[in-house]
């Protein structure tokens, strides 16, 4: 919809053309870090990528039908829970492996406000030069965007629900 060439998503994004390539033949799977980088040049949530694959559009998705992706690189999986009908806002459940990390660059969050309620286990998350540890019932409302970790330190899953919703 842009008119970008495959040099110009390259450039928006910090992805190698011949990543971007390999992607699109379905010859490599994409990490969640590396979908970051081409929803933050695009200004969309990783979400709002999943469930457009997807086709969504409907007002109730039931869990049966809610999309998961799991990163093939760190075993990350994400559960888009609300319906992908063009909202300004998404919710999506994480689960992130004991010992596993995700970092995605500021420009991921450029266009959007999130907060983080965690269900289960403890999870460190690393917002430019802050570290916060969550625990079980904690929240936090991110600040302007930075380069971020998710990172799970401990010896159990931990399982969090990430609210997204763009501004601007």
């Amino acid at each position: 919809m842009r008119g970008w060439s495959l040099s110009d998503l390259a450039n928006q994004s910090g992805v190698s053309r011949a990543m971007i390539h390999k992607i699109e033949r379905s010859e490599s799977s994409p990490t969640a870090s590396l979908l970051g980088k081409l929803c933050g040049a695009f200004s969309l949530t990783v979400s709002s990528l999943v469930a457009r694959a997807e086709a969504g559009g409907q007002r109730l998705v039931r869990r049966s039908e809610q999309h998961v992706w799991t990163d093939p690189e760190t075993g990350y999986s994400r559960r888009q829970i609300s319906p992908a009908n063009g909202n300004p806002f998404d919710i999506v459940e994480i689960d992130l492996p004991a010992g596993a990390s995700v970092a995605y660059p500021a420009s991921s969050f450029v266009f959007l406000r999130q907060c983080i309620w965690m269900l289960a286990g403890e999870l460190t998350f690393v917002e430019g030069e802050t570290t916060h540890t969550l625990h079980a019932g904690d929240c936090l409302l991110l600040g302007p965007a930075a380069n971020c970790e998710f990172r799970n330190d401990g010896t159990t899953d931990c399982r969090y629900v990430v609210t997204v919703a763009k501004v601007g």
